[in-house]
């Protein structure tokens, strides 16, 4: 397995009147593995919160959006398939 790399990069950005641009993330965190690089951005709209989730292949993007409702159902099948690859 490759090489292993997390850049945990909080950011919150304001403008001059105290608010969060509204393309500016409010976290981010980047994963980089053998020669991808993922970026996990948490962003919020009219809509509500979500986590955009980019992978980088060679400048190739490819995007999801999660809403932030869904986090917690993501993180617990995300958490099965590790432990489940892990018994093989």
């Amino acid at each position: 397995m490759g090489e292993f790399v997390s850049n945990c990069l909080y950011m919150s950005y304001q403008n001059p009147g105290g608010e969060r641009m509204g393309s500016d993330p409010i976290a981010s965190e980047k994963v980089a593995i053998e020669r991808k690089i993922f970026f996990l951005d948490l962003k919020e709209n009219q809509r509500g919160r979500f986590l955009k989730i980019t992978e980088d292949v060679g400048g190739r993007r490819d995007t999801i959006m999660l809403p932030a409702p869904a986090f917690k159902d993501f993180l617990e099948a995300l958490q099965r398939l590790v432990e489940f690859e892990a018994k093989l």
